[in-house]
């Protein structure tokens, strides 16, 4: 409630960032010599949001390595993960070597949360959820970079919808939360 009302500086929310990214297992693909960047995309989500069933193939077909770790919707957003769960025969859960495999192999995957990764943002998100302080933008920035940075990306590429139908309804606080995710994953290494 704190961090709602009094928000947090770049220099605490990559902290807060870091430490979220600290309580659990880091992904390392070095062992697998992959010969492209790990790069990923996340999006803020909207009614429609379909961005990332395209872009992580095209990404892989273009060489790069995505190692996609999405999350659900938020409010009456579908996430990614939700639609790939409902794919009848798609295991939006395997096993981190399972995952590892399928990225190395066709370049991309896409799978839900592990409880491994970022264990914190879990039970972080879960007291924003029932504190009403879900849009708080450092923690929201600290949630979607925790995973990140776990997932040991290379690169990061924002999409930030905005408008009716989205998670962020004004531009101000669109930008705003584009800004503040672009400085926290530079300043806590992750190229975005």
């Amino acid at each position: 409630m704190a961090v709602f009302f009094r928000g947090m500086d770049v220099t605490e929310t990559v902290a807060l960032t870091r430490a979220m990214t600290a309580s659990g297992e880091r992904l390392n693909w070095a062992d697998l010599d992959l010969p492209g960047p790990t790069l990923d995309k996340h999006s803020t989500g909207g009614v429609g949001d379909n961005v990332s069933l395209m872009l992580a193939p095209m990404v892989a077909a273009c060489g790069g390595f995505v190692p996609m770790i999405s999350g659900r919707g938020l409010g009456h957003t579908g996430g990614t993960y939700d639609k790939m769960e409902s794919i009848p025969g798609y295991v939006a859960d395997p096993s981190m070597a399972v995952f590892r495999r399928v990225v190395g192999k066709v370049g991309c995957a896409i799978i839900g949360q592990t409880a491994d990764l970022a264990p914190a943002d879990k039970r972080l998100y879960a007291i924003r959820d029932v504190t009403a302080t879900v849009e708080s933008i450092p923690l929201i920035t600290a949630s979607i970079l925790s995973k990140k940075l776990a997932a040991g990306l290379q690169g990061l590429v924002m999409d930030v919808k905005t408008g009716n139908g989205a998670f962020m309804p004004t531009l101000a606080k669109s930008r705003a939360l584009a800004q503040s995710i672009v400085a926290v994953a530079n300043g806590a290494g992750l190229p975005t």
